[in-house]
């Protein structure tokens, strides 16, 4: 599952290039990071009996960033 850019402490500790945290996530459609939590339930639904017919596909948690694969 490709993510698009999710917001953690880590992104403080040298993550994100100098001046850049502020806009970071700004040029997804949503406008914003996403949240470790907009993660967690599709990582949830995968390891569910819900998806035991799912099969190779690429879900882009990615608030409308494009995903380069």
């Amino acid at each position: 599952m490709p993510p698009g850019p999710i917001w953690t402490p880590l992104q403080l500790d040298h993550g994100q290039p100098e001046g850049a945290l502020p806009e970071f996530g700004q040029k997804t459609l949503l406008g914003r990071a996403g949240q470790p939590v907009e993660l967690a339930h599709v990582y949830v639904f995968l390891a569910s009996n819900n998806a035991s017919y799912v099969t190779a596909q690429i879900y882009g948690v990615t608030g409308g960033d494009v995903i380069d694969l």
